[in-house]
């Protein structure tokens, strides 16, 4: 008798709770957010791939982590941070420029004024290339680990891409905090709704003329979101596993190389302040430690894991 990840039909509880589970995300999001044609895009891709078979079924509960991620992002729009704590603006900006100021003949500069000023074609261009990196290449690269089945590393770094999100989440309704393009338009004043900006990276857009991050920031969940930078954790989360994974030395040179640049983007761009693009890094590392020296340390945690990347595995062939 075939096992039931063998046929197409699912078995008929994990039936019901993946309808119950689709269905809540879809009316949460409808009457919190709005429903956007995307919404029934993935939602549809989703249904498909969990009825056609097992390998694709597999597939959708392995992006799980992810799916979670894109959730919760889409979510702070039901609640603005600054509605739950106040924002800080200025003393982050000074915090900035005591720190990492930049002495000039105009006065002491934070980092992101030098480069507004100081910038150059090529270096405009190579930074937009690095930041279109920052979820594509984490979420390639966690795929790529699933399909050449790496399934307990793959597992480890989705759950980890998305605890670090949850922390960064929270620390976002703890601790609001303004961009630095926002002082740049706005000044030392709060104001609500204000709509997001591509800053430095327009630039980027200027040059390619296909205005890529005009539209990404337009979407933006949540301006007062600069600390920590979690532009700058993906991918130093997906460096560090990649330690962990079986892959080859110039991909890991090329992460490496990618993390760095989007540290970089992320100041050069006026996105975040280093001691954003910090707070982005250390909430990596926690999010790794966490996960790895907390969590795996529970036994029903570890139990539940063992589980799902046994679940994802699917069966095993049949020796002759």
């Amino acid at each position: 008798m075939k096992s039931n990840s063998l046929i197409n039909t699912p078995p008929r509880r994990e039936i019901w709770i993946f309808f119950v589970a689709l269905a809540a995300w879809l009316l949460i999001t409808g009457l919190g957010v709005g429903l956007r044609i995307e919404h029934f895009i993935i939602a549809l891709v989703m249904l498909v791939f969990f009825m056609a078979g097992g390998i694709t079924r597999r597939l959708i509960i392995a992006l799980i982590p992810f799916a979670i991620f894109g959730m919760s992002y889409d979510w702070m729009n039901l609640l603005p941070n600054y509605e739950v704590s106040p924002v800080d603006i200025e003393s982050l900006y000074n915090t900035e420029k005591s720190v990492f100021g930049i002495s000039t003949a105009e006065g002491t500069l934070t980092p992101n004024e030098f480069f507004a000023i100081h910038h150059t074609t090529f270096v405009d261009f190579l930074c937009g290339i690095f930041y279109l990196c920052w979820v594509p290449v984490p979420i390639a690269f966690g795929v790529w680990l699933y399909f050449r089945k790496q399934d307990r590393v793959y597992l480890h770094f989705a759950c980890v891409f998305l605890l670090a999100n949850l922390l960064g989440f929270a620390i976002y309704y703890l601790h609001p905090a303004a961009p630095p393009w926002y002082v740049e338009e706005y000044g030392m004043d709060f104001i609500a709704g204000t709509p997001g900006s591509a800053a430095g990276l327009a630039r980027f857009d200027e040059i390619t003329g296909f205005g890529i991050f005009d539209a990404l920031y337009a979407r933006n969940s949540n301006v007062f979101a600069a600390v920590p930078s979690l532009h700058s954790a993906y991918m130093l989360i997906a460096f560090i596993y990649s330690l962990k994974a079986r892959c080859s030395w110039w991909l890991r040179g090329l992460f490496a190389v990618i993390t760095c640049g989007i540290w970089f983007t992320a100041v050069y761009a006026s996105h975040h302040y280093i001691l954003d693009v910090i707070g982005g890094i250390l909430t990596a590392l926690a999010a790794v430690a966490l996960f790895e020296y907390v969590f795996m340390k529970i036994p029903p945690f570890r139990r539940f894991m063992v589980g799902y990347c046994h679940y994802i595995e699917g069966p095993k062939p049949l020796k002759n």
